[in-house]
């Protein structure tokens, strides 16, 4: 479903982008990445050491998982831009829902773009995650 050239400013998408995250996903997502810090894959580091009531998940894995929303939402091939800004943790058994709402439809170099407001939040409720994105329309 990419966007169309009907898309307007305050047109969204939500998805939910994990369910009860596993400590499972968490070390797959550092065999993937090869970032191993301890903090991410250790109990006895996290909790003793680094001062955290358990490991947690690495920022760029909720990156990661926002960004397919994102796709899913615009299409493949369409994103010109994504940034983001970690907020808070995202723990093992959190789930993640994470929206997209246009912000602003515009043309630049002869292309229709729109920009996006990304937010992704935990099921407590709590934004783990904010962000920016640009997709071609059309």
């Amino acid at each position: 479903m990419p966007l169309a050239a009907t898309t307007k400013v305050g047109d969204s998408y939500e998805e939910t982008i994990v369910e009860n995250l596993s400590r499972t996903q968490i070390v797959q997502y550092a065999g993937a990445s090869g970032d191993y810090n301890p903090i991410h894959t250790d109990e006895v580091f996290a909790t003793q050491v680094a001062g955290y009531p358990t490991v947690f998940a690495h920022g760029m894995l909720t990156m990661g998982m926002t960004g397919k929303m994102l796709t899913n939402y615009v299409g493949d091939g369409r994103l010109t831009y994504y940034g983001v800004r970690f907020v808070r943790q995202v723990w093992p058994g959190d789930t993640l829902v994470a929206r997209a709402e246009v912000s602003a439809v515009r043309t630049e170099d002869g292309a229709t773009l729109a920009d996006l407001v990304i937010t992704t939040t935990n099921d407590k409720g709590e934004v783990v995650m904010t962000g920016d994105a640009t997709a071609r329309i059309g």
